[in-house]
């Protein structure tokens, strides 16, 4: 008799932590919700205009010139990654400090984890991205 007693108290008590722990807001969940949705649409959207528009040009010229294609293409690569890299570090430096200035090891860490991604990103992009531009020139 006392365990069943027992048990219906924590039965209780977790319906209510259980309605407790609901968002207060549920309007925040929907707009969250939307707001995923239509970002994916304006992603898929944007994929799919820039494909037509990339073969629409490319169509349009007659002929493609295929090497200067590849030296424009391995420029906005190297470009486009060395960019990201240095966001990447800079965000590193940026924990870097916070965790100097909080005393905060976890951040130290991180912090010096992004800054060698970075490092490491843009150290890619200078090496690989000529190579496989060699490559693809020499397999035309």
């Amino acid at each position: 008799m006392n365990e069943l007693n027992i048990s219906a108290v924590d039965a209780t008590a977790m319906e209510t932590a259980a309605t407790d722990s609901a968002p207060k807001h549920k309007w925040l969940s929907k707009l969250t919700r939307g707001a995923k949705k239509a970002t994916m649409f304006c992603t898929i959207a944007g994929v799919m205009a820039s494909t037509c528009v990339t073969q629409a040009f490319a169509a349009g010229t007659g002929a493609v010139d295929t090497s200067s294609f590849i030296s424009t293409a391995c420029t906005v690569l190297k470009s486009v990654i060395c960019l990201i890299g240095a966001g990447v570090g800079v965000w590193g430096v940026v924990n870097l400090l916070e965790g100097y200035g909080n005393d905060n090891p976890g951040a130290k860490s991180q912090g010096m984890k992004q800054l060698m991604s970075g490092l490491g990103l843009i150290l890619l992009a200078i090496v690989l991205v000529p190579v496989l531009e060699t490559m693809m020139t020499g397999a035309i």
